[in-house]
């Protein structure tokens, strides 16, 4: 299957960048570093997560944090004003309703204060579950490789689940996003994707 090879391809041309959505000891971790990374870089969201959660190590004292000490922290991450009320309320919610375990379950996610599709999609693959998150990058990949003709983000995953088997789900976004995050210089990008196409 040709897009199958594409995406070992990707795999193959990108360096394994740890991604803002990996490695946290915790779940509700997991999930606030994800909707912290929404519209950043990963290289600038995981020392301001890393910051964040020591100074606040559960979920009780992030939920009871001051909105301007929150912010003075995550400041370095694009819209962080909102993003601070936001990671408040939401741990606040995660508190009072899940005893502090975010539910892995897409529709209760997506309630949750700042946790839009993409964040409760990525963060549903981190802990195990067949989801694909859709992003800047999966969006621009899945339209060069012709995966989607879509630029809508509910579209782009309605197609991408057709057209890959289940398993590799979880697996497309952040092998599209090491890949995005390897190759910074388009036109760079451009000249390996019109390879990896023509496979």
């Amino acid at each position: 299957m040709k897009h199958i090879k594409q995406l070992k391809e990707l795999q193959r041309n990108s360096s394994d960048k740890r991604l803002a959505a990996e490695e946290w000891s915790r779940p509700w971790q997991t999930l606030i570093a994800t909707a912290l990374s929404a519209r950043t870089k990963d290289d600038t969201t995981i020392p301001v997560a890393n910051e964040l959660f020591r100074k606040y190590s559960t979920v009780n004292k992030l939920a009871n944090a001051k909105e301007a000490d929150v912010q003075k922290i995550i400041k370095k991450v694009n819209y962080y004003r909102t993003k601070s009320r936001n990671i408040i309320n939401c741990a606040k919610m995660l508190s009072e309703k899940y005893k502090g375990k975010p539910p892995l379950d897409f529709n209760k996610l997506t309630e949750l204060p700042g946790v839009g599709r993409k964040t409760a999609n990525v963060f549903l693959s981190e802990m195990g579950s067949d989801a694909i998150g859709v992003d800047t990058h999966i969006a621009y990949v899945s339209q060069k490789l012709g995966w989607t003709k879509s630029n809508k983000p509910k579209k782009i995953e309605e197609d991408l689940k057709k057209l890959f088997p289940q398993k590799h789900w979880s697996s497309l976004n952040p092998i599209v996003v090491k890949f995005g995050q390897t190759h910074t210089n388009r036109k760079k990008k451009d000249e390996i994707l019109e390879k990896i196409n023509n496979i």
